[in-house]
């Protein structure tokens, strides 16, 4: 059975289930993320609202209704998605990290800063939050502060191509380019597109 047929077995048991108990959030959660996952994404967006008012806790179902908002583009609705969550569930670490993830691409750094430091507080092996953390404080020039928290996204996932471009940016602002290079060098061959202009600043810094 491939891919789509359990999908689609999936999205009918949970129609059943939903049938038998309308007031069951989890099933109108599950039903939603199933849909998301073969791109329903407005009936999705239904059965969220339907699952978070019949179980108004379930902070996972603001997050997605975040996504999807994400996905039309739409980082203020994002915002508030995950907004609820955290008031829902204080310590959601994943909705912290969105919190700052948008406050980021909005250029609210010290905002940014606050939320990120609050998800890898929750959620200490979090590393996505880890590495826009160290983007955050990048854009700030604390580049002391971005090293250390790349460095806390590579003993998670020693392989993470942002975290490696980071450190390589942050060593280039502190002018120890040999380090520079090893992690810029690093997250190309992790297929990560680095900025040309850094390739073309490191260039000259290279050893024949």
């Amino acid at each position: 059975m491939d891919k789509s047929q359990n999908a689609q077995e999936f999205i009918a048991q949970q129609r059943q289930a939903i049938a038998s108990n309308p007031d069951c959030g989890t099933s109108h959660y599950n039903l939603a993320v199933a849909l998301m996952g073969v791109q329903e994404y407005d009936e999705a967006e239904s059965e969220l609202l339907a699952a978070i008012d019949c179980s108004p806790g379930l902070a996972e179902g603001y997050v997605q209704l975040g996504a999807i908002c994400l996905r039309r583009g739409d980082l203020e609705g994002c915002l508030e998605w995950n907004q609820k969550a955290v008031k829902a569930r204080p310590g959601f670490s994943e909705g912290h990290g969105n919190i700052g993830f948008v406050h980021l691409q909005l250029g609210r750094v010290d905002d940014a800063i606050v939320s990120l430091k609050r998800a890898t507080h929750f959620n200490f092996r979090y590393v996505q939050a880890f590495a826009s953390l160290a983007t955050a404080y990048l854009m700030k020039g604390e580049v002391e502060n971005s090293i250390e928290a790349s460095r806390q996204a590579l003993k998670i996932e020693p392989d993470f191509p942002i975290a490696h471009n980071n450190l390589g940016i942050a060593y280039m602002e502190k002018g120890d380019f040999d380090k520079a290079i090893e992690h810029i060098d690093r997250a190309a061959a992790l297929d990560y597109e680095v900025a040309p202009q850094i390739l073309e600043e490191l260039q000259p810094h290279r050893k024949a």
